[in-house]
């Protein structure tokens, strides 16, 4: 029998792990910032650029970030006349939770899936496939929305904008790197005469950093779905509703349409097919899920 754990040392093992990871994203960046200015040589000029470039993001991200997903989702705003059961298990949620009823949207999907997104609890969206509408009975529906409101109580929405904003900066900086190696000289080496072993790795690194970026990345969304799940049954006080709705879903199998790779991590559960295994993965087995939920 698995033993059994309580919802609040779930929550706090996840927040700590989270905060580790989002930690490790910034550093890795720093490292990015400073390999990239070692290896050609930009001087000052390098870490100044990167800093302003990455704040212009981070401020384009924070305040459009959630509008610009939604509309890559294909999501429609949702009509309380056309879905009230749908507001009405919002609605109880986001109130027993203390935060504001966030906008509702529905992707016409047949995959069952949602996902939530916004900056913070008073400019946050919930979005739902019609899949999930489909499928699932009451208590499944509100395990999945639970975990959703659970995301937006959580601030996670706002660790997913900051993943986003690191993982950009870093993917730019590899690509400036490919083209100064490939079209504009390689720097430090040209005045030097070689640059030596330092100057290679510092290249290496700048180019294998986006890579690393997406693998912390993809565990950040993974520690977040667990403390999620677990903040979901906290709050419906039923964990079976939530685990079965993901045994439903691992059955259904169905990809979904309106993901993508920039997106993947929102939902409630991976929207596309795995390809590179557990570290490449935006969410944990769903097997695992169950199996933490029912041990709760």
């Amino acid at each position: 029998m698995a033993e059994r754990v309580s919802f609040f040392d779930a929550i706090e093992a996840n927040k700590r792990n989270s905060l580790i990871l989002v930690a490790s994203m910034f550093l890795l960046f720093m490292a990015a910032v400073w390999a990239l200015s070692y290896a050609f040589d930009l001087g000052v000029c390098g870490p100044t650029m990167g800093f302003f470039a990455l704040l212009l993001y981070a401020v384009i991200v924070y305040y459009q970030g959630d509008s610009i997903i939604l509309m890559m989702s294909g999501a429609k705003e949702a009509k309380r006349e056309e879905y009230p059961f749908l507001y009405n298990v919002v609605e109880g949620l986001a109130l027993a939770s203390q935060i504001p009823m966030p906008k509702l949207y529905v992707i016409d999907d047949q995959s069952p899936n949602a996902f939530a997104t916004g900056r913070d609890p008073k400019h946050a969206s919930v979005a739902v496939t019609k899949g999930l509408l489909g499928m699932m009975k009451r208590e499944e529906l509100e395990g999945v929305v639970a975990h959703e409101i659970s995301h937006i109580g959580n601030y996670d929405i706002r660790f997913a904008m900051l993943a986003v904003v690191f993982v950009g900066a870093i993917a730019l900086m590899g690509e400036f790197a490919w083209r100064m190696l490939f079209y504009g000289g390689s720097g430090r080496r040209d005045r030097s005469g070689g640059g030596g072993p330092l100057m290679l790795i510092a290249i290496f690194f700048v180019i294998l950093a986006p890579v690393f970026a997406q693998v912390v990345r993809f565990a950040l969304s993974r520690q977040r779905e667990y403390l999620a799940d677990a903040n979901a049954a906290r709050l419906t006080r039923y964990p079976e509703g939530l685990a079965s709705a993901l045994e439903k879903i691992g059955k259904a199998n169905i990809p979904t349409a309106a993901a993508n790779d920039t997106t993947a991590s929102l939902y409630f559960s991976n929207p596309l097919p795995q390809k590179i295994g557990f570290l490449g993965s935006t969410h944990p087995a769903i097997d695992d899920r169950v199996k933490r939920l029912r041990s709760m």
